[in-house]
């Protein structure tokens, strides 16, 4: 069995293998099947990201949503929340500068905090069937989310990973800090 360093390594090596061309009918097909999807269609505020190292790229699913009047928002680096993320509204075309990890983010911006959130589109790196997710291993979003263990009844932002079919693996049991997700949504399927 793979070391998750390992797992990590190998699935970011085929995200980035994936051509121009195949990378861009996969991210057809995932708007296509997701935007209609309840956990999407219920939400009004979500969060998303712009595509980095060779993630499934939700530029198409997000011009499906600002067509159905939602709101759209990015993660950003706080200077004064290490570690953890905050949320700024985005449209097409808002200006953009590089965070620390060299991550797009809005420049104006007025800051939300995750739990104003409807959903949270997330990348990843692996994820399984039960929800687990396998992240870039800064653990930004565990942080981000972890108030979502002390809840018992408001459980938003709901979580739905955004990946490649072939990011499916089988995983190891979840860290106790780690928050799972509602859903996985592929090119091909949606778990």
């Amino acid at each position: 069995m793979a070391t998750l360093r390992q797992l990590r390594q190998s699935i970011r090596q085929k995200r980035r293998a994936v051509t121009a061309a195949e990378a861009a009918s996969c991210a057809e097909q995932l708007a296509l099947h997701t935007g209609n999807h309840p956990l999407v269609a219920n939400s009004r505020h979500i969060a998303t990201y712009l595509a980095s190292d060779g993630e499934i790229d939700p530029w198409p699913l997000m011009l499906s949503l600002w067509s159905k009047g939602k709101t759209l928002y990015l993660p950003v680096l706080a200077p004064f929340s290490r570690q953890r993320l905050w949320f700024a509204r985005y449209t097409a075309g808002d200006r953009l500068v590089a965070n620390r990890y060299g991550i797009p983010e809005p420049v104006v911006r007025e800051l939300i905090k995750p739990w104003a959130l409807d959903l949270i589109l997330m990348p990843l790196v692996a994820f399984d069937t039960s929800g687990n997710r396998i992240g870039m291993g800064g653990g930004y979003y565990d942080r981000s989310l972890a108030f979502l263990r002390s809840r018992q009844y408001w459980h938003k932002p709901h979580r739905l990973g955004l990946a490649y079919e072939f990011q499916k693996q089988a995983l190891h049991a979840p860290n106790p800090w780690d928050i799972p997700m509602n859903g996985v949504a592929t090119e091909a399927h949606i778990y």
